[in-house]
Parts: structure tokens; C-alpha cells; sequence
């Protein structure tokens, strides 16, 4: 057994308000019910260890997701996330935790149950997990459009501006990419299968400078909207977003390009499942409406204001497939995730180029 595990320490178990409760203990892969059942026996002592069963979630490709619960109705799930090796290099845990108690302070995410050394522990949330045909069912979309506005209307805590962290996660990437390339397994294939670290480096920087003219708002982003993130609850009616991994202020046309851009699928990219123009201009009114009701605006939308939000989220599309494709190549070298990582790095910096011309053509009304 893991000696993290024996000596099991427990800070905050009183937490003030404000904070969240931590539990000093790895979840250690190789012994990982122990491990978990340990962490249960805080989390919930009047469960019966012996009792305790896990269901794991293969859908994710960053961490290690669990469902723990002792009732055969699992009406009291805990989600259980180990953390992927690594993943600390490019995902800002602190802040993870901060904007997963935001969003849920305003009845847009789950329960954070605890942290503890290599994860979260959280509340489940029923429904039916999205698929690339679920996502485009209208009576789905216009809900994910309309969540999302909330989202991106909550304001910050403090009430001064935030820097949307879109350029600064990119140079992190391509820092870490190039100290990465020591791997020749990577080295290889990247000097094959994709343009040049040189290359990428000077798009990403042509990029920023014509998409900082386009003033697309800073808001609360979720910047990770892919459909397994997503959860249907039909009985009730409504969508909620899980994962706040990659959360954060960003830009309002980026988190619905980079939306926009997971109708394709993950483990298998379909760019012929991109949605359609209708679909994206009837999603953007929907969209637009509920903003302007968070934000105390008469929620009448033009098509004129349809229209220039669309190509500005075509625009900001683009950069979203620099930032998975890096993030991508960072994966295949430290995951231990059993995916394809340098394939789907591939098809995103693909579509890049077959698209960019076209889009940055475009021209606003």
C-alpha cells in the first residue's frame, strides 16, 4: 500500500467559509482502490468501505475519472480525478478549483467536495453525456448556447478587468513544446507530420495581432466545451458544463469557436460534422438573446449582430486548433492515457491550414 496512504493527514476538515477542504493523499495508480477508499473514508465515514465500487469513465483524455458510490441506485456518486502525469506543466490547478466553486456559487457547475494531492473530488451530475449527434439536436443547442451565456456573463469576483489567457497558454505551449522535443519520438514525428515548430510559432504570432482588432469581449470562459463535457438532464431541462480544467477569462468568440470546432469529435475527428451555417447563426441568436438578458439588455438581436458575431467566431476558431494541437503533443509525451495523441495533434493542425485563407478572408457587415 502507498505510504501516503497509511498516514492519512486531513486539513480543513472544519473548513471557514471560503475554503475548501483538502486531504493529504495520492492516489497512487498502481494501488488505486486502496488509495480511493481511503480518501471515501473521509469523504463519507458512514459509508461501508467493503461496500465502496468504481466505475470508470474511459472518455476522458487528460486525467483519470471515477464514480464511486456504495447504493446499487447510485444516488450518492462521487467523481474521483486523478490528475494525468504532467498535467501540472500546462493546467493552473488553483485555478481550476476557483473557478469550479464560481460557477458553482452560481448554479452553473457541481459541488467541489475536496482536493487532495493529485485531484478533486466532486458531486455528480445526472444526465445524459452529450455525442456528435446529441450536440446538434436544436432543443440540445439552444440550451448549450444559452448556458453558455450565463457563464460568460458572471463577473469577476473583484470587479476589475481580467486578460483573457489565450496568448499566454499558447506561449506556454510552444515553450514546453520546444524543451519536449529532447524526445525523439516526438522530434520525428512533428518534423514529418507538421509544419515547423518555426512555423507554428510565427502563424500563432500573425494570428494575434489580426484577432486582437476584432475586440471580442474578455468573459468567464469554459475554453474546453467538448461534447463529453456537456450533460443533458431532459427531465429538468437543462444543460451543465463539466471539467474546469482549462477555465478561465477568455474571449467570448473563442469559447464558442473552440465549441464549435468539437461537433468533429475527438477520438475519431469528423471535420465533415462542423455545423452548418444555419445551425451556428440559430445558435449564436439564442446565445445572443440570453446575454443580453443576464446582462440587463434589451434582448432584441439583429441579424446584423448574428452575423458579425459569426465571423468572429470563425476567426477565433482558427487559434483553437493550435492550442489542442500543442496541447496534444505535450499529451503524447507525458500521458499515460491510452489515446492517440500525435493523430489528433495532426488533424487539428490540418484543418488549420485547409481553413485559414478562406477564414481570414472573411469580411464583417
Amino acid at each position: 500500500m502507498n505510504s501516503n496512504v497509511v498516514n492519512v493527514e486531513t486539513r480543513n476538515m472544519e473548513p471557514q467559509a471560503g475554503s475548501v477542504l483538502y486531504i493529504d493523499i495520492f492516489v497512487d495508480e498502481s494501488d488505486l482502490k486502496s488509495c480511493v477508499v481511503s480518501l471515501l473514508k473521509k469523504l463519507r465515514p458512514h459509508w461501508k468501505h467493503t461496500d465502496i465500487k468504481l466505475k470508470f469513465f474511459t472518455e476522458g483524455i487528460t486525467n483519470m475519472l471515477i464514480g464511486c458510490y456504495t447504493d446499487e441506485s447510485m444516488e450518492d456518486i462521487i467523481l474521483v480525478r486523478v490528475y494525468g502525469k504532467k498535467t501540472e506543466l500546462f493546467v493552473d490547478r488553483e485555478n481550476e478549483v476557483r473557478n469550479f466553486r464560481i460557477l458553482h456559487s452560481h448554479s452553473c457547475g457541481p459541488e467541489l467536495y475536496c482536493t487532495f494531492q493529485n485531484g478533486i473530488c466532486y458531486e455528480f451530475v445526472k444526465g445524459t453525456v452529450l455525442d456528435k449527434w446529441l450536440v446538434r439536436e436544436p432543443t440540445i443547442y439552444r440550451l448549450v448556447a444559452m448556458e453558455m451565456a450565463r457563464i460568460h456573463s458572471i463577473k469577476p469576483e473583484n470587479g476589475h478587468p481580467v486578460k483573457p489567457v489565450l496568448w499566454k497558454k499558447l506561449s506556454t505551449y510552444l515553450s514546453l513544446i520546444n524543451a519536449s522535443m529532447i524526445d525523439s519520438r516526438v522530434s520525428e514525428w512533428f518534423q514529418r507530420e507538421v509544419p515547423s515548430f518555426d512555423i507554428i510559432a510565427s502563424e500563432i504570432e500573425a494570428l494575434k495581432k489580426q484577432l486582437s482588432e476584432i475586440k471580442s469581449p474578455a468573459v468567464l470562459c469554459h475554453n474546453d466545451l467538448l461534447c463529453k463535457n456537456i450533460i443533458y438532464n431532459k427531465a429538468k431541462g437543462f444543460v451543465k458544463f463539466i471539467d474546469y480544467e482549462y477555465s478561465g477569462c477568455n474571449y467570448q468568440a473563442y469559447d464558442i469557436g473552440n465549441h464549435f470546432n468539437e461537433f468533429a469529435g475527438v477520438s475519431d475527428v469528423n471535420y465533415k460534422l462542423y455545423p452548418s451555417q444555419e445551425l451556428q447563426r440559430d445558435w449564436l441568436a439564442t446565445y445572443l438573446e440570453t446575454y443580453k438578458q443576464c446582462n440587463s439588455m434589451e434582448p432584441t438581436v439583429t441579424d446584423l449582430e448574428v452575423n458579425k458575431l459569426y465571423v468572429q467566431v470563425c476567426k477565433y476558431a482558427l487559434v483553437s486548433h493550435f492550442s489542442w494541437g500543442l496541447w496534444a503533443l505535450l499529451q503524447s509525451r507525458y500521458s499515460t492515457i491510452d489515446f492517440d495523441f500525435l493523430t489528433y495533434a495532426v488533424s487539428r493542425f490540418n484543418y488549420y491550414f485547409k481553413k485559414k485563407n478562406e477564414t481570414l478572408a472573411m469580411q464583417f457587415p
